[in-house]
């Protein structure tokens, strides 16, 4: 059991806590004696911009991805970032886990495939191609009103470039018209970095049964997200419900769709699964609801993996 998280806030809870220790241990659920714990091959660490913020989106995105390589440089004895497969696999050698860098707002390029380039330059490696807000690329699903909207022409123009310059296209957060959008224009697999089934819960922020298999047949995957609100109706996130997602997924999509995407750090924190170092809990309830010791590792891993390599 080596899991792919593919995705947490945990930096930006760093820069807002000045009195935060740092990456290597804190009191937030992912630090690297946590990810240590839970024997973890890679973390993907998300820059999330909120666009109704008063700052340029571009500058604080900037901001977080030099407290993301401090933090990297200060710890670099246990972490190092990961580009693409090779790294990890390097890093792994190296008894290193691999950081990928990540951006949760595509408005942080500003309607400008520069700095979209410019990003790739700096290490980002996927793009969440929407939040909660209306930006140059799409619509977000956070409203009813913009589940039929798609991607904007200029939204057309970052798909190819992401697949040309080699960038994970993250369509969780995005409206259903620019999903089907995505799964139209992208020549790679393209993932949903942290959505649950629709049909297990009722949230826009969920995938249906035919996005499901609609991203399964293009070789990506989703993470399942250990975020609340998306996984059932109680005030815990139980991994009773994270199991009963998981099974759905599988029926509808096949096993080789499903990755982990925690959101921690940027989820309500009342799960049953309190940190990153306790990850064993979901591989044995995995194991405990017959499912293979492949089939953890492909949820756990090997899915992800997979995507990295053919498309970074």
């Amino acid at each position: 059991m080596r899991p792919i998280d593919m995705h947490c806030d945990t930096i930006l809870k760093l820069m807002e806590d000045k009195e935060n220790p740092g990456l290597y241990e804190n009191d937030l659920s992912i630090d690297i004696k946590k990810l240590k714990k839970g024997n973890s091959l890679a973390q993907f660490f998300a820059m999330w911009v909120d666009l109704k913020s008063q700052r340029d989106p571009m500058e604080l995105c900037l901001e977080m991805i030099d407290k993301f390589y401090e933090e990297i440089k200060k710890n670099s004895h246990s972490i190092s970032i990961a580009r693409n497969y090779e790294d990890i696999l390097n890093n792994d050698e190296e008894g290193k886990i691999s950081a990928v860098l990540t951006i949760e707002e595509g408005g942080a390029i500003k309607g400008e495939l520069y700095n979209l380039r410019n990003f790739y330059r700096l290490g980002v490696r996927a793009i969440t191609l929407t939040w909660n807000d209306v930006n140059e690329i799409g619509y977000p699903n956070f409203h009813e009103e913009y589940r039929y909207k798609g991607l904007t022409s200029f939204g057309q123009e970052v798909i190819y470039e992401m697949n040309r310059l080699g960038m994970l296209i993250d369509v969780s957060h995005l409206s259903d018209e620019g999903f089907y959008d995505v799964s139209r224009l992208s020549s790679k697999p393209f993932i949903a970095s942290h959505s649950n089934s629709r049909a297990m819960k009722e949230h826009l922020r969920n995938l249906t049964d035919d996005m499901i298999k609609v991203l399964s047949n293009s070789g990506g995957v989703m993470g399942i997200c250990f975020e609340r609100d998306f996984l059932g109706d109680t005030e815990r996130a139980r991994i009773e419900d994270m199991i009963r997602h998981i099974e759905h997924i599988k029926n509808i999509g096949g096993i080789d769709v499903i990755a982990l995407g925690s959101d921690y750090d940027g989820s309500h924190p009342n799960c049953e699964i309190g940190n990153i170092g306790e990850m064993e809990k979901l591989a044995y309830a995995l194991k405990d609801n017959k499912f293979s010791e492949d089939e953890i590792d492909k949820i756990f891993y090997k899915n992800a993996l997979r995507v990295i390599k053919d498309t970074l």
